[in-house]
């Protein structure tokens, strides 16, 4: 039987002026944060100055400010550490990702189907075409992520992951960068917990909209990651 639980939203933002206002918005309207959990990781192109328009907006909203960059992963491992609802997600701090797609990403887990679920671009939903550099680098880093830990993804690198609280608190994750992604996926594939995937929409932005992620440096970063958390832990 689905039972609606609570939910973090934690979402991570460095330099997103121009967005956040509005992603902000978009999470609220869908009515289901307990929780949203902004972890500012240094932000210097005026972000801050929203934090106290946007804290007005409801009082679910957290704002963490982190004194300096230091990289995704450490401001999601600082929302993790300070999440309360019953399942936590992530939300990137643009406009790439629809919150409206949060119903079917909870589902299994309120339906106690599954504990980890990631919303996949390539499973069918509605996607505006991605860079043909970055869908190779993601292909080739789910296939090794496929071929390691004997599981069948289609898109370890996306934003949407969404875990029971106790399962991602129970992880210790050390990446403090993008290789957050395949670090996680390596972990709770090691722990035994079978991802669900569901499809997503996408609006992919472009580069001098402030797409930040770049496949020649990331990429073999994760896929790095993806082997040593084979043997270590």
């Amino acid at each position: 039987m689905e039972e609606k639980k609570t939910l973090s939203v934690i979402m991570p933002v460095y330099n997103e002026v121009k967005t956040l206002k509005e992603v902000v918005m978009a999470v609220l309207a869908t009515e289901r944060a307990h929780e949203l959990l902004i972890v500012d990781d240094g932000s210097t192109d005026g972000t801050r100055e929203l934090y106290p328009e946007i804290q007005k907006l409801d009082p679910a909203i957290r704002v963490i400010l982190q004194a300096k960059n230091q990289g995704k992963g450490q401001a999601l491992r600082t929302g993790f550490d300070n999440a309360t609802g019953d399942i936590v997600i992530i939300q990137d701090a643009d406009l790439e990702y629809d919150p409206r797609d949060y119903e079917q990403i909870l589902k299994p887990i309120e339906e106690g189907r599954a504990e980890v679920v990631y919303g996949s671009r390539f499973r069918g939903g509605p996607t505006k075409t991605m860079f043909f550099l970055n869908m190779i680098g993601n292909k080739f880093i789910t296939l090794t992520a496929n071929i390691l830990y004997n599981t069948i993804l289609t898109d370890v690198e996306t934003c949407y992951k969404a875990f029971k609280r106790e399962v991602i608190q129970g992880i210790p994750l050390r990446s403090k960068g993008f290789d957050f992604e395949a670090e996680v996926t390596a972990k709770i594939l090691k722990r035994g917990h079978r991802i669900w995937e569901v499809p997503i929409s996408y609006n992919g932005r472009e580069y001098d909209e402030g797409k930040k992620i770049q496949p020649f440096k990331d990429g073999p970063i994760a896929i790095w990651c993806l082997i040593k958390y084979k043997f270590v832990d």
